[in-house]
């Protein structure tokens, strides 16, 4: 007997099995970042931060479930360039984040945004990326790397210091803070020094220091090289004469339990910190503690986990996610944010319009070093370069 118009049984589990299996095929998520050599913790943090929010959501961001693919860049741009050039035409992957240094981003970011994907910046975010250069599948979710420097010479110049010292990598972001620190700082500079990047020791930098007698040093060595930097600062016997002003890059919450005393008085400012009053800073430092016990928490982590949040309000808000570009970059624009550090929105240039504020390096209760925030230093602050991002919006 036929059963004209009725699907065979076998046929219809079949299409119910196919149909069920495509549902539920992850979305990856391409996470290019610096998992090995002195720097490798940086990128350890954002890619535990980023897995720690799908974790909490049971594999699934904005209810769609991804999977993180991630990748060790170490610190090389080139690698960082096969990576993209391999998820994108191998792996078939529409949506990044994960760099951490501007030198690895410079070959990565260009041909991602080329192979017409979306990139999530997720700690560095260059001038280059927030001008006229600027690009609609391109989105920073940490800060433009200008407003460390800047919200580190706005507190110098509001603590009074009349000489300023100023110390950084030789590369585009450390030239790019010495410019933004001098922005909002208005004293003397007394020197200005730039250093390798696998640079550990200072000596000659600290004669430099000591013969210029500032009134304030400024210094930005990220990871572990600012570990060894704020330790020969204190065996140099610099830091009880010579207050140190840093941006979160030189000061974090693994440095300062690294270097113990010889962080104590350092003054930081940072968009972030893990004592911040809001119900989703709270349940990420809570969940981090729950699954790494006394690891420190760093901005890293908490901008790991901010970034893979932005992810789940694009997904959320786009029924086709990435297949569908502009849908997708409208949710990210127009829906609210959650982050840990409360008060956020993107700029023109889609990067982020945020408050800064001044911490301070002191031992706790335990003994062990904690940052105390202050007080804000910047209210709503954006960059200088969104004024020049003539992007045209779908």
């Amino acid at each position: 007997m036929h059963y004209k118009g009725l699907v065979p049984a076998a046929v219809l589990a079949f299409a119910m099995t196919g149909a069920i299996a495509s549902a539920e095929e992850p979305l990856k998520i391409g996470m290019i970042t610096t998992l090995s050599g002195p720097a490798g913790y940086l990128g350890q943090d954002i890619r535990d931060g980023f897995q720690l929010a799908i974790d909490q959501n049971k594999g699934d961001l904005g209810g769609k479930p991804v999977q993180l693919v991630v990748e060790d860049d170490g610190l090389k741009p080139g690698n960082a360039k096969q990576i993209a050039e391999k998820m994108l035409n191998e792996q078939g992957i529409k949506l990044f984040t994960g760099v951490v240094f501007a030198n690895v981003a410079f070959a990565a970011v260009p041909e991602i945004l080329d192979g017409d994907a979306i990139y999530i910046s997720a700690n560095t975010a260059s001038s280059t990326f927030a001008g006229k250069e600027c690009n609609p599948n391109y989105f920073v979710s940490s800060w433009q790397d200008d407003s460390q420097g800047e919200s580190a010479g706005a507190l110098a110049q509001s603590l009074a210091y009349k000489k300023a010292f100023l110390i950084a990598p030789n590369y585009q972001a450390g030239k790019e803070t010495m410019v933004a620190f001098k922005r909002f700082y208005k004293g003397e500079i007394v020197g200005e020094t730039y250093t390798g990047l696998d640079q550990t020791d200072f000596a000659a930098e600290m004669a430099q220091i000591r013969a210029a007698k500032p009134d304030v040093v400024y210094e930005f060595e990220p990871g572990g090289l600012g570990i060894a930097f704020m330790r020969q600062y204190q065996q140099a016997g610099l830091l009880k004469d010579i207050p140190m002003v840093v941006h979160p890059a030189s000061l974090d919450q693994a440095i300062a339990q690294a270097v113990g005393d010889a962080a104590v008085g350092v003054q930081v400012t940072s968009h972030w910190n893990d004592d911040f009053d809001n119900p989703v800073n709270k349940a990420f430092v809570a969940a981090w503690k729950a699954k790494y016990g006394d690891r420190p928490i760093t901005y890293y982590a908490a901008q790991g986990y901010d970034a893979a949040l932005l992810v789940g309000v694009g997904l959320e808000n786009s029924p086709s996610g990435v297949e569908d570009l502009a849908a997708f970059r409208k949710a990210l624009l127009t829906s609210e944010i959650p982050t840990v550090r409360g008060k956020f929105k993107f700029g023109a240039n889609q990067h982020p319009v945020q408050d800064w504020y001044a911490l301070t390096a002191e031992k706790g209760a335990d003994g062990k070093m904690v940052l105390k925030t202050e007080k804000k230093v910047l209210t709503d602050h954006g960059d200088v370069y969104a004024s020049e991002c003539k992007m045209a919006k779908d």
